[in-house]
């Protein structure tokens, strides 16, 4: 497969493109934006929504294999594409399960994999029992298309879940809040033989529902790592996946682990592969994609904490003085995704730096450094 589709061409699909380029194959990219990161790298684009089938089917004229760069596509369009012939990798049967959050949580249980406590949020039944018995906290998600803390809410009492499910047209799932003490994430690849590679787990920070941090790796017993990778084992051999898959856990005072979302796609958790790790993420994705051999994931350094660069304002705005900056801290890689605009929340690029030791102290205060380089006092 040397020519691959790319449904999405913002800033993970760019972080392909030294992959490509090292792989010796073309991206050609569908995305709406000529503005949009990966437009820089692509071989071709196609211009379209990524959820515009017809596009896609001129997309597949370009290419031998399509493969996602986010989870925002018209699957029923898309199968038709399937049926004629059209690879897609993963398989539209991998994302169907999981594109749905309510559909993604009944899956998990279904495998006998450890959620937390869960329902559909219908306008039309009487849920004050259910609520009731899962206590407030609750956390309602809307069941497509949320991302980056976006259709998520911590709701505290019955009027305020009345008024955000009726502000928001759209339907939800409803789960207990899980009071954890770390967020967990793990990447992991299964190649088109069924060959799997997992990534260290890594812990992250999530401020109002956004990943700010990454550390790598998580300071987690190998047991509760081999547990997290067992979970990635059993998610992506079922599904018959290929391609990379990132997967996001919580762990609770007692230790006890939970899955909170699965990505059908490279993920903001895996970041730090680019600079941290033998072979990146995106490679691992194109090598899968691509019908390659997997190759190995581990680190080639002791650690490394990945800081995402936010948006924190509305403007049209480089930052270089600020990017200057953190370009100087040692032992730093910066990641610029181009993006023309910012606004508060928005990931304009992220920051890697590589440790030569695990020490909670050290990785506190490059954060720090970081965080008040990139933030206005």
């Amino acid at each position: 497969m040397k020519r691959i589709g790319i449904i999405g061409g913002g800033q993970l699909a760019w972080m392909m493109g030294d992959a490509s380029k090292k792989l010796g194959v073309e991206l050609i990219v569908q995305t709406p934006n000529k503005n949009d990161p990966a437009v820089s790298i692509a071989e071709d684009t196609v211009f379209a929504a990524v959820d515009d089938a017809a596009a896609t089917e001129i997309l597949s004229t370009k290419c031998d294999v399509i493969t996602f760069e986010n989870e925002f596509v018209n699957l029923d369009g898309l199968s038709l594409l399937e049926k004629q012939g059209v690879c897609f990798r993963p398989r539209l049967a991998a994302l169907s399960p999981l594109l749905d959050k309510y559909h993604q949580r009944c899956y998990l249980r279904d495998l006998k994999l450890p959620v937390p406590q869960f329902f559909a949020l219908e306008k039309s039944e009487d849920i004050e029992s259910k609520i009731e018995y899962l206590g407030f906290p609750i956390v309602i998600k809307a069941r497509r298309h949320g991302y980056d803390g976006q259709g998520t809410f911590i709701i505290h009492d019955l009027a305020s879940l009345s008024t955000v499910v009726n502000q928001n047209h759209t339907h939800f799932l409803a789960e207990e809040f899980v009071p954890f003490t770390r967020e967990l994430a793990i990447i992991a690849a299964r190649s088109v033989h069924g060959e799997i590679v997992t990534y260290p787990v890594v812990e992250t920070q999530q401020e109002q529902q956004v990943c700010r941090r990454v550390i790598a790796p998580a300071d987690i017993t190998p047991e509760q790592a081999a547990k997290i990778n067992a979970i990635a084992h059993t998610i992506l051999n079922s599904l018959q996946a290929v391609g990379i898959f990132g997967i996001e856990l919580f762990i609770t005072a007692d230790g006890k682990i939970l899955i909170n979302e699965i990505a059908p796609r490279t993920h903001n958790s895996g970041h730090f592969s680019l600079d941290a790790c033998e072979t990146s993420q995106f490679e691992q994705h194109l090598r899968a994609v691509a019908g390659l051999p997997l190759t190995n994931s581990g680190l080639h350094c002791s650690g490394a904490v990945m800081v995402n660069l936010l948006g924190y304002e509305t403007s049209h705005n480089d930052y270089l003085k600020q990017r200057q900056k953190l370009a100087a801290i040692p032992h730093a890689y910066l990641h610029w995704y181009g993006k023309m605009e910012s606004r508060p929340g928005r990931k304009l690029g992220h920051i890697t730096v590589l440790l030569d030791q695990q020490n909670r102290n050290i990785i506190e205060s490059i954060i720090q450094t970081i965080e008040s380089i990139w933030y206005p006092a």
